[in-house]
């Protein structure tokens, strides 16, 4: 055989690099064949736990439940403040009040003469569950797939490797055994314990239920549907009723959320067969709704695909939405059937380098801002105004920011006998500390600007918020040309002294006083944080001794009430409503006595008196006046330092469109268009091989191995010639 020399093989190098060049980018983490097509790609960082929507609790699990399942009330996608709207139900439900006889009351009677609040649900007729094979029926007309064996299950590692799939109309029974899901001991649902104060009879099902386990035989579970209670009745094939004792006007923001979202009694009893649980197919890895979407592959250490679910019922895109919408061609679509976007894949990406580097080659559709790359993709102005770079905009992103529902915040733990109590000392100690500690500087220090100062718990975008002057701490502002202004450290020292340590002295020990903050925070980066903590202590004199420790850890702390100041927490609304956050320091929900959310310890009987009130009160002038007498109780006491609200930086690439962030919707991907063949395009420009150098190294090889081949040939040559002669 002829050997090939240097430059033959350069030459077949470079027609093996020019061919590969020829079928794409080569650095495209996804299957050639779907290059063209309309496929989301986006990311998930932690496993989700759980996907039965009587468990699930967790911001990234929310991408997925959110698709797949449909509460009978869902928030409208473009409309700010956050508005109800039906999904499955026929019209957003108005609570019909009943006196202890069970008797009907008008609309505005007094909260306290109210026995029982009775929302009643219709649903919308024809609604279908996703094709799963808890719905197949042989020709008897019985479950095809009961009582599963091992041998059975060969090859199963998912629902939908079972060769026959079914569906089924969504009844109203659904939404009802759901309910009763949450007080289940089987599920041991997160809300269970909140629900059980409003919902009528559910904490007594929950002892029912727990009786009735006992009795149970090993491996069997609690058949619901064989236990009724007076909370959760159905009415008809299409209609439910939840009666809430008392009055409880939040039950409608509930009725939004996954944890009410119908669960048929066939698929829990598909899933109880120990032959699925043993290869783990159960509801919280494959979940069953009637959403926009279905999960098609859970592999949550690499991968999860949804697929749009055949048996939607044709929910159709928004007609309307808030001013400046039309202009930003947020209403292109009005009226057109969902979901526009027929797949989506979510890659695990534990690091957010890795992650980034791949939205920007346009393998991922969306992005936030990491610390690390907010430099990258965002310029701030001399008013502080967000831009994107240069990069960005030559790329075609959009940016759309938005202030999140949620508030993080320094808190006091009012147990504590230096910083707490309601006293003149620990009073104006917090009230020194909080006009100290400069916001203003931590934001675009730490944050990039990805925060607004918070003047009160409630965000913006929910009843009760108010902007400017209205809206303004009074303790820790003065309003000064148009703006709230923070009160000079002189005002804070004043304060100090006033609380009985001038100049930051403790007068017990004659030495600085001295206080610890507890954080979870770690890290070179949270080290950096907190010695600009200390900073603004020193102004006052007072010496911060930080204690940082794990999450787990800071968590215990709080149980205990073994803080004095604690940093690092805050709160996501689950629902629009300011009783959501001013129940954050409702004093029957303190952690230390109560084991609730009201980390602070913070108890005002006024304050409680008002917030029982305030929580019954339908939205208007009465209900905002309760509040701003809340409010202006809390601004005085000052159990948090107000800190923040946080500001949420999306990017999205130009193909994607319908962008608009909604805090409160657990997933738009419904209402998402994305346009495939431009898409490609720029994957294709943006990944285009650079082969030139690898072809010029090639060459420059071959050229400095061809004297050698010339001589080693000739020499070979050579020695053929004398063997012919010998």
């Amino acid at each position: 055989m002829q050997r090939l020399n240097g430059l033959r093989l350069a030459v077949c190098l470079l027609l093996v690099l020019a061919t590969t060049a020829c079928d794409g980018p080569w650095n495209n983490p996804y299957p050639d064949a779907e290059s063209e097509n309309a496929i989301y790609y986006s990311s998930f960082r932690e496993s989700p736990r759980h996907l039965d929507p009587a468990r699930s609790y967790a911001t990234d699990e929310a991408s997925f439940t959110g698709a797949i399942y449909e509460p009978p009330l869902q928030y409208h996608y473009l409309k700010r403040p956050y508005t109800l709207i039906p999904a499955t139900a026929t019209e957003v439900p108005e609570p019909q009040y009943l006196d202890a006889e069970g008797e009907p009351l008008p609309a505005d009677t007094p909260p306290e003469d109210v026995a029982t609040s009775v929302y009643t649900i219709e649903l919308e007729p024809g609604i279908r569950y996703q094709p799963h094979p808890a719905f197949a029926k042989d020709d008897a007309g019985k479950p095809r797939y009961r009582d599963l064996t091992e041998a059975e299950m060969a090859g199963i590692t998912s629902p939908a490797a079972f060769e026959h799939q079914g569906t089924r109309e969504l009844h109203a029974r659904d939404y009802v055994h759901e309910i009763k899901r949450l007080a289940s001991p089987e599920v041991n649902s997160p809300i269970f314990g909140l629900m059980s104060a409003h919902i009528a009879g559910l904490g007594d099902l929950r002892e029912r239920l727990e009786a009735a386990r006992k009795q149970l035989a090993p491996g069997e579970s609690l058949d619901l549907t064989a236990f009724d209670f007076e909370g959760a009745k159905v009415v008809d094939e299409h209609t439910y009723e939840i009666r809430v004792d008392g009055v409880y006007p939040q039950l409608r923001y509930w009725l939004a959320l996954a944890f009410f979202a119908p669960v048929a009694p066939e698929v829990t009893r598909f899933y109880d067969q120990p032959a699925l649980k043993a290869r783990n197919i159960t509801l919280d890895t494959f979940p069953v709704g009637t959403g926009a979407y279905m999960l098609t592959e859970n592999n949550p250490n690499r991968r999860m695909v949804m697929t749009a679910n055949p048996n939607f019922h044709g929910q159709r895109y928004p007609s309307e939405g808030e001013p400046g919408d039309r202009e930003a061609g947020l209403l292109a679509d009005a009226g057109k059937p969902l979901p526009f976007i027929q797949r989506a894949v979510y890659s695990r990406e534990k690091e957010s380098i890795p992650y980034w580097n791949k939205f920007l080659q346009g393998y991922y559709d969306t992005s936030g801002i990491s610390d690390d790359a907010f430099g990258q993709a965002i310029r701030i102005d001399a008013e502080g105004n967000p831009h994107l770079t240069r990069t960005m905009t030559e790329r075609g992103m959009d940016l759309a920011t938005t202030v999140l529902p949620g508030i993080y915040y320094l808190g006091f733990n009012m147990n504590d006998d230096v910083v707490g109590g309601r006293d003149a000392s620990g009073l104006k100690l917090r009230q020194a500390i909080s006009i100290a500690v400069d916001l203003e500087s931590y934001i675009p220090l730490f944050l990039n600007g990805r925060g607004i100062v918070a003047q009160g718990p409630i965000p913006p975008g929910l009843f009760g918020y108010e902007d400017g002057r209205a809206g303004m701490n009074p303790v820790v502002y003065d309003w000064v040309d148009g703006e709230p202004q923070r009160k000079s450290i002189e005002a804070a020292r004043k304060l100090l002294a006033e609380a009985g340590y001038p100049n930051g002295i403790d007068p017990d020990t004659g030495q600085s006083l001295l206080v610890n903050i507890d954080t979870p925070a770690t890290g070179p980066e949270f080290k950096t944080q907190m010695d600009w903590m200390r900073q603004q202590f020193d102004q006052l004199g007072i010496q911060l001794v930080v204690r940082a420790t794990t999450w787990p850890r800071f968590q215990q702390k709080i149980a205990e009430g073994n803080t004095q100041i604690y940093f690092g927490s805050g709160w996501m609304a689950d629902y629009p409503d300011p009783e959501n956050f001013l129940s954050q320091l409702y004093g029957p929900n303190g952690t230390a006595e109560h084991s609730g959310s009201n980390y602070a310890n913070y108890d005002n009987p006024e304050y409680d008196a008002l917030f029982r009130e305030m929580r019954n009160m339908e939205n208007g002038p009465e209900r905002q006046a309760v509040i701003d007498e809340m409010l202006a109780m809390v601004r005085r006491d000052a159990p948090w330092y107000w800190g923040f609200f946080p500001r949420q930086y999306s990017l999205y690439h130009q193909w994607l469109h319908n962008t608009k962030p909604n805090g409160m919707l657990q997933s738009s991907l419904k209402y998402l268009r994305l346009d495939a063949d431009l898409r490609a395009e720029k994957r294709r420009e943006w990944n285009d091989p650079v082969i030139w150098p690898v072809a010029l190294g090639l060459l420059s090889l071959a050229l400095a191995l061809a004297p050698g081949l010339w001589i080693y040939r000739r020499r070979e040559r050579g020695a053929v010639r004398r063997t012919d002669r010998g």
